[in-house]
C-alpha cells in the first residue's frame, strides 16, 4: 500500500497555514492562481522527457532516444498547441484560460523556455552523448575529422547520390522564395559573382529531398573500426559550391521551419468526409510557420530574410548548435547492433488461458481476462479476431479503430472475416492526428473486402476502444467484448502502458452494442447500464463520483480517489477535486503529461498529491478509483480533459470482477510507491524528481516487467 498518501505534498505546506486555512466554501475556486496553464504544463512534461537524456541510469542509446523523443514532442507542440495560440492572436480572439494568462503572454513564456531547453538539449548531445558514444566506438564525424580516404568517399557519394536529386534554387524575380515543406531540411546560401545569365541576386536555397537519408553510415571498407556516421548536411556543406559553378559560396547554413499541422475541416456542405480530409492533408505540409530553426553561426542578414519570408518574429527564431533535424537521427538506432547500450529485451507475458491455440471465447466466457500492456501481450486480442474470422458460430464483429500499425494484422483479420461472410462493421476515425492518410487506406482495404466502414459522428472524434463479437451458442446469441485504454496498435502496445479487458458480461456487452448502434445509426440518447460514455454523461458522472467521495468525507467516512491519466485540464473536474480536497478526501493523481490542477495549496488542495511517471514506457493507461462508488475501479479511453469529456466519443467501463479490481488497485499503489521514476508536482506548478538514494526499490516499470513479463 502507498505510505503516507499525499505526504510529499503535505510537507510543502506550513502547518500554521493549514490551521489557519479558510473553511470549505470560503475560497473562490475560480481564482486564476489555482490553475496551471495548459501549454506551459505540456512543455514541462517535455522537459521531464529531456531530463531522461541526462539520466546515467539509462543505457546510452536509450538516453539518445529520449533526446530524440523530446525533439519529436517539441515539433508536435509547435505544430498544434503553439499554432493554436498564434491563431487566436491572428484573429484577434485572445481569451484567457482558467489560469488568467492570455495567448500573447503564454507565447512569450514558451519562446523563452524553449530557447533554454534547446540550448540544454544540444549541450547534452555535444558534451555528454557524442563523447560517450565515441567511447563506445560510435562516431559522428565532423568535416574536420575526415581523412583523405573519407573525403574521396564523401565526394563520390555526393556526385552519385546527392547531386542528381537536389534542385538548387537561385532567388530572383523569376525564382521567388519557394514553398518549403513542414520540417524539411534546407540550406540558405550567400553567393558572390554572376551566373551564366548575368544574374547576381546573391541568395539561393538548397532543399534536401526527403528521399535522402539524413544520416549516412560509412561502409566498413572505408572505415573498418566501429560504427561511423556522417550527416547529410555535412556532405552538402562540403560540396555545396558544385551547385553553383563559377560562383563563390560565402555563407551556407541549415534551417528548418515548423508549420501549423492541425487540420481544419468545416463540416458545412461536406458530403464525403474521406475525400474532404484527403484534400486537407496536402495543406498540412504548407501551413503557417510557427518556428524557425537555424544553425548557430547563421548571420543576422540571412535570419532576418528568412523571418520575413515566413512571417515570424525574432522570438520565433531558434539557433541550434548542431543539426537542425535531430529527429531523423532515430534511423541510427537501427544501424547499430549494440544491445548492451539498449534496454534489456523482454517478451510480454500471456495468461495461460489466452496462450496461442487456446479457445479465447471459452476462456473469456469462463471469466473476465485482464491484460496490462506492454508487460502482457497484445497478441491475444489479434488472435481473438483471427479466431472469430474463422469461427462458423461468429455472426458479426464490430470494432473501433483510432490508430493501428502500418501493416495491421487486425485490419487483415477483419477483412478475412468479411470475406468469410461475417457482418463486419468498423468505425474508423479518419481524424486521428498524423494517422489520417493511413486510416483512409485501411478503410479502403476493409471496404473492398466487404466490411461496412463508417467514420463516426461528424464533429466528434471516435476515441473509444471497443471490439464486439456476436456468436451463436446453442440456440442463443452471445456477445463478447474487448474494452481498452489504448489503441489497437501492436507496435504501440510494446511501448505504451494500457489495460485490456476481455469480457462476456451480458450487461457490459449489451452496453457496448448500444454505443456501436448509436455511432453507426441515428436515434435518441441511450442509457447504458454500466458503461459511462462521452460526450453525454462521462463528465457529469465523473463529477458526481468525486462529489460522493466528498460527502463521505464530510460524514467522517474513509474517502479516497486515485486517478491515473495522461492529462487533467477540465476546469469543472478540477474544481470538484478542490472541493473534495477541502472536504478531506485523500486524492492521489498520477498524471503523465498536462496537469492544470495545482496540489498543495493551503485550504484548497492540500489533500491532493500529483505525480508524473516518466520512463522506458509511455504511461498511457487511464484508471479511476473511487472508494465509495458502486464499482470502485474504472478504466477508460478518456483523460479528464475538455476534448475527451465533451467533444469525443469515449467509454469508461467498470471492472466488475473484484479480483481484477483488486489487482488494478494494487498496481496503482505500486505507482504511488515509486521512488525512481516519479516526479512530484509542487504547488507552483513545477516538478521535482522523487529520488530516494537510500531506497533499494526498483522503478515501477521494472517491477511490472519482473512480475508480468517473460524477461
Amino acid at each position: 500500500m502507498a505510505k503516507n498518501p499525499g505526504n510529499a505534498v503535505l510537507e510543502l505546506v506550513n502547518p500554521e497555514q493549514l490551521s489557519n486555512a479558510p473553511a470549505e466554501g470560503e475560497i473562490d475556486l475560480d481564482n486564476h492562481e489555482f490553475y496551471e496553464n495548459r501549454e506551459l504544463s505540456h512543455l514541462k512534461f517535455n522537459l521531464r522527457v529531456l531530463s531522461q537524456a541526462r539520466n546515467q541510469a539509462h543505457p546510452l542509446l536509450e538516453r539518445l532516444m529520449f533526446l530524440l523523443i523530446f525533439s519529436s514532442n517539441l515539433d508536435e507542440f509547435f505544430e498544434i498547441r503553439v499554432s493554436g495560440l498564434k491563431k487566436q492572436l491572428d484573429f484577434g480572439r485572445q481569451r484567457p484560460g482558467p489560469d488568467g494568462n492570455y495567448p500573447e503572454q503564454v507565447l512569450k513564456t514558451i519562446h523563452s523556455e524553449v530557447r533554454e531547453a534547446l540550448d540544454e538539449q544540444y549541450r547534452i548531445l555535444n558534451e555528454e552523448l557524442f563523447p560517450s558514444l565515441a567511447e563506445e566506438n560510435i562516431h559522428f564525424l565532423h568535416r574536420s575529422e575526415w581523412s583523405d580516404v573519407l573525403i574521396e568517399w564523401t565526394k563520390t557519394y555526393f556526385h552519385d547520390e546527392v547531386l542528381p536529386v537536389i534542385s538548387p534554387l537561385g532567388l530572383d524575380p523569376a525564382h521567388p522564395f519557394p514553398r518549403l515543406v513542414n520540417k524539411s531540411l534546407n540550406f540558405i546560401l550567400s553567393l558572390d559573382g554572376k551566373d551564366a545569365f548575368g544574374r547576381d541576386s546573391g541568395l539561393a536555397i538548397v532543399p534536401a529531398p526527403r528521399s535522402l537519408p539524413r544520416l549516412i553510415k560509412v561502409p566498413k571498407e572505408i572505415m573498418a573500426e566501429g560504427d561511423n556516421f556522417i550527416f547529410l548536411s555535412s556532405i552538402i556543406h562540403a560540396y555545396v559550391d558544385e551547385f553553383f559553378p563559377g560562383m563563390t559560396v560565402t555563407e551556407c547554413h541549415q534551417f528548418r521551419v515548423t508549420r501549423n499541422s492541425d487540420l481544419e475541416m468545416s463540416y458545412v456542405e461536406i458530403e464525403d468526409v474521406a475525400s474532404a480530409l484527403q484534400g486537407e492533408l496536402h495543406s498540412r505540409r504548407f501551413g503557417a510557420a510557427t518556428k524557425l530553426e537555424v544553425s548557430l553561426g547563421c548571420p543576422a542578414e540571412l535570419t532576418d530574410f528568412l523571418l520575413e519570408r515566413f512571417n515570424l518574429s525574432e522570438d520565433e527564431l531558434f539557433r541550434l548548435d548542431g543539426p537542425v533535424n535531430l529527429q531523423r537521427l532515430t534511423a541510427m538506432l537501427s544501424m547499430v547492433d549494440r544491445p548492451d547500450l539498449r534496454f534489456p529485451k523482454f517478451s510480454p507475458g500471456t495468461p495461460p488461458a489466452l496462450e496461442e491455440d487456446n479457445d479465447i471465447f471459452a476462456a473469456v466466457e469462463k471469466e473476465d481476462q485482464l491484460l496490462l500492456h506492454p508487460y502482457e501481450s497484445f497478441i491475444p486480442i489479434i488472435d481473438w479476431v483471427r479466431q472469430a474470422a474463422k469461427d462458423p458460430t461468429v455472426l458479426s464483429i464490430k470494432q473501433t479503430l483510432y490508430r493501428t500499425n502500418e501493416s495491421s494484422e487486425l485490419v487483415e483479420a477483419l477483412a478475412e472475416a468479411a470475406r468469410n461472410g461475417k457482418e463486419v462493421t468498423v468505425v474508423i476515425e479518419l481524424r486521428a492526428r498524423f494517422d489520417e492518410e493511413e486510416n483512409i487506406n485501411f478503410a479502403s482495404i476493409l471496404q473492398e473486402a466487404g466490411a461496412v466502414v463508417v467514420y463516426g459522428v461528424m464533429g466528434y472524434k471516435t476515441h473509444a476502444k471497443m471490439l464486439l463479437f456476436v456468436r451463436r451458442v446453442g440456440n442463443k446469441l452471445k456477445r463478447y467484448a474487448h474494452l481498452g485504454t489504448g489503441n489497437y496498435h501492436r507496435k504501440n502496445s510494446l511501448i505504451y502502458t494500457d489495460y485490456s479487458l476481455l469480457t462476456a458480461n451480458d450487461a457490459l456487452c449489451a452496453d457496448v452494442h448500444k454505443v456501436f448502434q448509436q455511432i453507426t445509426g441515428m436515434g435518441k440518447k441511450i442509457h447504458p447500464k454500466l458503461l459511462i460514455h462521452a460526450p453525454f454523461n462521462l463528465r457529469k458522472t465523473t463529477i458526481k463520483m468525486i462529489e460522493t467521495e466528498a460527502q463521505a468525507a464530510r460524514e467522517g467516512k474513509p474517502a479516497r480517489i486515485i486517478a491515473k491519466m495522461n492529462g487533467l485540464t477540465e476546469p469543472s473536474v478540477i474544481k470538484a477535486l478542490y472541493k473534495a480536497s477541502q472536504a478531506g478526501v485523500t486524492i492521489q493523481l498520477i498524471v503523465r503529461g498536462v496537469c492544470c490542477l495545482k496540489p498543495g495549496i493551503p485550504g484548497v488542495s492540500n489533500n491532493i498529491e500529483v505525480v508524473s511517471i516518466v520512463g522506458r514506457f509511455l504511461e498511457h493507461s487511464r484508471v479511476y478509483y473511487f472508494e465509495n462508488s458502486s464499482y470502485q475501479v474504472y478504466c477508460a479511453s478518456s483523460d479528464w480533459m475538455e476534448r475527451n469529456l465533451s467533444h469525443r466519443i469515449e467509454v469508461c467501463f467498470p471492472i466488475i470482477k473484484k479480483k481484477l479490481a483488486h489487482r488494478i488497485l494494487e498496481e496503482m499503489e505500486t505507482y504511488l510507491d515509486d521512488q525512481v521514476q516519479s516526479w512530484s508536482m509542487q504547488a507552483d506548478g513545477s516538478y521535482l524528481p522523487i529520488a530516494n538514494n537510500e531506497s533499494e526499490s526498483l522503478g515501477v516499470q521494472t517491477v511490472f516487467l519482473k512480475s508480468l513479463a517473460r524477461t
